[in-house]
């Protein structure tokens, strides 16, 4: 099917977002990236995070003096199994890659084992999975073919919103088309045969310190942020840190070949991030499961403009599950006249709203019309299926 067909069909409401939807640039043809697939790299490609291996802030003069010769042995094989894992993309690795498969490829921001890449295997068991360096990057992995999804963050149940992600919805034209709850699970990770109260320092995300604080203030340890949890646990293994340990996945303890010295840390068993699923195409919306739209409009100033907004769904007995104000990049501040004063000034906000009703049915498509004739913008960002199972 046409992509200009899946638009008409997935937008059952076309006064409301069907601009913002359009068939992809020509130009992805001519650069050939149609076809292509993100294959890995070689071995001369090595993991970002390694660095000078003759630095002496880890040297083995520094270590304690029970490491014996067979520890050091085995963090050499350690290090050398690590340059077969992949990098993660940057900008500059946008290039076309030749295809071998027809296996779904997911990019996420992180190194392999991070907690993203586990939601990318969550919603696709069997894909093949795409590390970028930054957020950014890892949506235009997926605009230029070089992944067919991305998987990125957008909330978690105890630090909230992952801003950086909304204002990149806004910039990029992919779709959501699904999301995956995921819990988290912190286990602090260390270099084999290290016991717990041997460890001096833990290496993780700032979050994960932050949401195991409980657990490290008992142990006593001197916490340092990195900025990604399996890149941490990278860092350990390659620097043969054996005073250090790491909070990351389970799964990063297979791939990096570190110990579980303990599970479970984080200070909240309720603790869950939930991931977006992003695509080129929107997806067709239906009633015969529960679905979620996610919609950003922007408002004039006013009095009870944002009461007008909301009772849009309420009259139509719509459940909202998420509302998000961002400022307007482009022009945050509105200045408005004041008799008194001469001027005032005022952010104009982007607003985002999830709501539980399919793009398939009359009353979301009736209350985003309603909505319309006072939105200033008014954009449809996906209408897909909820993720109920955690």
């Amino acid at each position: 099917m046409a992509v200009k067909n899946l638009i008409n069909l997935g937008c059952l409401f076309p006064q409301v977002g069907c601009a913002q939807f359009s068939e992809k640039p020509s130009v992805y043809a001519c650069l050939g990236l149609k076809c292509s697939e993100f294959i890995g790299f070689s071995g001369n490609h090595a993991i970002r995070c390694l660095g000078d291996q003759n630095s002496s802030s880890n040297s083995a003069s520094e270590l304690p003096s029970v490491v014996d010769n067979r520890e050091s042995s085995l963090a050499n094989k350690l290090q050398k199994d690590l340059s077969s894992l992949p990098r993660p993309l940057s900008v500059s690795d946008f290039s076309t890659f030749p295809s071998h498969g027809s296996k779904v490829r997911v990019s996420f921001k992180g190194e392999p084992g991070s907690y993203s890449e586990d939601a990318a295997l969550k919603a696709y068991p069997q894909c093949e999975t795409v590390p970028c360096n930054e957020f950014e990057d890892a949506f235009k992995a997926v605009e230029l073919w070089i992944a067919d999804r991305a998987v990125l963050p957008i909330e978690n149940s105890l630090s909230g919103s992952i801003h950086r992600n909304y204002d990149l919805l806004l910039r990029h034209r992919l779709h959501i088309v699904g999301e995956v709850q995921l819990p988290v699970n912190f286990c602090l990770l260390a270099l084999p045969g290290i016991p717990l109260e041997r460890l001096k320092r833990v290496l993780s995300h700032p979050q994960a310190l932050a949401q195991s604080d409980n657990f490290l203030s008992k142990l006593g340890v001197v916490r340092e942020n990195f900025e990604d949890t399996a890149g941490a646990a990278q860092l350990v293994v390659s620097k043969r840190m054996f005073d250090a340990g790491v909070i990351a996945t389970a799964r990063a303890a297979e791939i990096y070949g570190l110990n579980i010295v303990a599970k479970a840390i984080q200070d909240e068993p309720d603790n869950f991030t939930r991931f977006i699923i992003l695509a080129r195409d929107p997806i067709i919306p239906r009633t015969d499961k529960a679905f979620k739209t996610s919609i950003v409009f922007t408002l004039e100033e006013g009095p009870g403009v944002i009461f007008k907004a909301l009772a849009v769904f309420a009259l139509r007995d719509i459940n909202l599950t998420k509302i998000e104000s961002r400022p307007q990049r482009k022009q945050p501040l509105r200045v408005v006249d004041d008799s008194n004063n001469g001027t005032a000034k005022y952010f104009d906000y982007l607003f985002y709203i999830d709501f539980e009703a399919s793009m398939a049915e009359s009353r979301a498509q009736n209350a985003l019309g309603h909505l319309q004739d006072f939105a200033t913008f008014l954009r449809i960002l996906g209408s897909y299926p909820i993720d109920a199972a955690a």
